[in-house]
């Protein structure tokens, strides 16, 4: 089995000997790559839906991973236990429902040491919650699949603020870092502030806002650090 780009990425950030999770696994084709390749030692396959969660049940059994992948009904790390796991993939969801789902259960949450999330939009929204809440945010990728950019985050617990607001939206570490999809990732930031000022340019009320000052100002951030690549 060939693992698409984005979920290759996401699992080169699986640790060695990880005891993982993978929530919203689809066909849980994740946990199958890293427990044949002896990456993870374990693994939980978590659905909230039921076509996923029966070809996710079907691909392990088939294969015989039923005694190291556990395939699990239910909703978010709901489906896990205190201190079963180490490492929790969670990807291919809205920013707001990763978050969403990190706070519906702190008490799983609180025993993770290491955080790997794929948000489809609203990174910026992610990288605020890891960031007050004691992640640290240790490495990001952008990995093009498809036709589309996804950006990656991954975080450990541990304190470290992002002290430049605009770096939300970027990714301190891909900015420091320079691969080569970041002017593609800033065209990407900078095309979706226009859309929305586009939209509040319409209404009287909106342009007034302090919410359309600082989307303009978004826009001269992001223009700038285009200038500097």
């Amino acid at each position: 089995m060939k693992l698409s780009g984005r979920l290759a990425a996401l699992a080169a950030f699986v640790p060695q000997g990880a005891r993982m999770a993978d929530i919203g696994t689809d066909h849980a084709y994740l946990p199958i790559e890293l427990v044949q390749k002896n990456i993870a030692i374990s693994a939980v396959a978590g659905d909230v839906h039921i076509g996923p969660y029966q070809a996710a049940k079907d691909n392990i059994e088939g294969l015989g991973l039923h005694n190291k992948i556990s395939v699990r009904f239910g909703d978010g790390l709901s489906v896990l236990s205190p201190g079963e796991v180490d490492t929790v993939i969670i990807a291919g969801m809205g920013g707001s429902t990763i978050i969403e789902i990190l706070n519906s259960n702190p008490e799983i949450t609180s025993t993770l040491s290491r955080l790997i999330l794929q948000p489809m939009v609203a990174t910026a929204t992610v990288r605020r919650w890891l960031s007050t809440n004691k992640w640290r945010i240790i490495d990001e990728a952008l990995v093009q699949d498809d036709g589309r950019l996804y950006e990656i985050v991954v975080a450990e617990q541990g304190v470290g603020l992002i002290t430049e607001p605009i770096m939300y939206d970027i990714g301190m570490i891909l900015w420091d870092n320079k691969p080569k999809l970041l002017e593609l990732h800033i065209k990407n930031l900078i095309a979706q502030t226009e859309r929305v000022l586009h939209e509040m340019a319409a209404s009287n009320t909106a342009r007034q806002s302090s919410k359309y000052d600082e989307y303009i100002e978004r826009r001269k951030q992001l223009e700038a650090k285009r200038q500097c690549l």
